[in-house]
């Protein structure tokens, strides 16, 4: 066993991931697992559920799936259930990942889009982590990691219900963190910026487009470049670990330094700037002018 290895501990132990057929759960599943955890997956897309499980079986991994919906609690208990049957009881880690959300004007909303955004975004994550601190308690200890994002913690023009429900998940985070500390629960955040997923690649069509989307990262991220799912992988990783041992009610931002920089962008040939440049202004100004 490596000096690593035997200073995060993981191996033998369980995670559950909720929502790890693909994306950030994918990426949370394959570090865990090998890092030497036996991990239980649920998600509603079977293919992507089975493709990662046979993945991490080929790699020998230790690994139970389960197709579901995370809103339907009945579901989601059962699936916990059957996780106990096969790992002997126990929820080591818990990744809490689902979630989801559309653009719209606050002004245009309704009460049928709040719910689902509700539903999708917070409700369903009480009941998971009920169902995890259940287990935590009995066996003397865990971590729980809430999957959020950058918009719950700056303005999301657009997304008012989405980024409000991911600020929710960050205070219930650092309330259960105090709460369930004497149990030696901690509970965590991960805040990703922009992530490509597979649907936002299909739409980029041309060689210009991609070097515009490249253009726009460089600009709006300091680290200059688009953020991976393993980068939040890394840090479930670590969170999961003996490594982040006296961590709890914290979050940790894999977005390349995008909350930090707060509104500054690096442009070209200015440097940064919390501005556009002089000569981006012209352009605007001689578009709207109809020059």
């Amino acid at each position: 066993m490596s000096y690593l290895d035997e200073r995060a501990d993981l191996a033998g132990r369980v995670a559950v991931v909720v929502g790890g057929g693909g994306g950030i759960g994918r990426a949370c599943a394959v570090d865990l697992s090998r890092a030497g955890m036996h991990v239980a997956l649920c998600d509603r897309d079977a293919a992507a559920l089975d493709e990662v499980a046979s993945m991490l079986a080929d790699a020998g991994g230790e690994v139970m799936t389960a197709e579901l919906d995370a809103r339907d609690a009945d579901a989601l208990s059962a699936f916990f259930d059957r996780a106990d049957d096969r790992f002997g009881a126990r929820c080591d880690v818990l990744v809490n990942v689902v979630g989801g959300t559309f653009r719209q004007p606050f002004a245009e909303s309704n009460s049928r889009g709040w719910d689902a955004l509700i539903r999708t975004n917070f409700t369903w994550l009480l009941h998971s982590t009920q169902l995890a601190v259940a287990r935590m308690q009995r066996q003397g200890g865990g971590s729980i990691i809430n999957i959020t994002s950058i918009e719950g913690h700056r303005a999301a023009p657009g997304y008012a219900v989405y980024a409000a429900m991911k600020a929710a998940v960050t205070s219930l985070t650092r309330t259960l963190a105090v709460e369930l500390a004497p149990d030696k629960i901690r509970v965590n955040t991960i805040a990703p910026d922009y992530i490509a997923t597979p649907g936002l690649d299909s739409l980029a069509g041309s060689a210009a487009h991609e070097e515009a989307s490249a253009l726009q990262h460089r600009i709006g991220t300091p680290m200059g470049r688009i953020g991976t799912f393993e980068d939040a992988g890394g840090c479930a990783l670590f969170l999961a670990s003996n490594l982040s041992s006296f961590v709890t009610g914290t979050t940790l931002h894999p977005d390349g330094g995008a909350l930090a920089s707060a509104g500054w962008f690096n442009w070209p040939t200015e440097g940064f700037l919390n501005h556009p440049p002089h000569d981006v202004l012209a352009h605007l100004l001689a578009q709207g002018s109809g020059d």
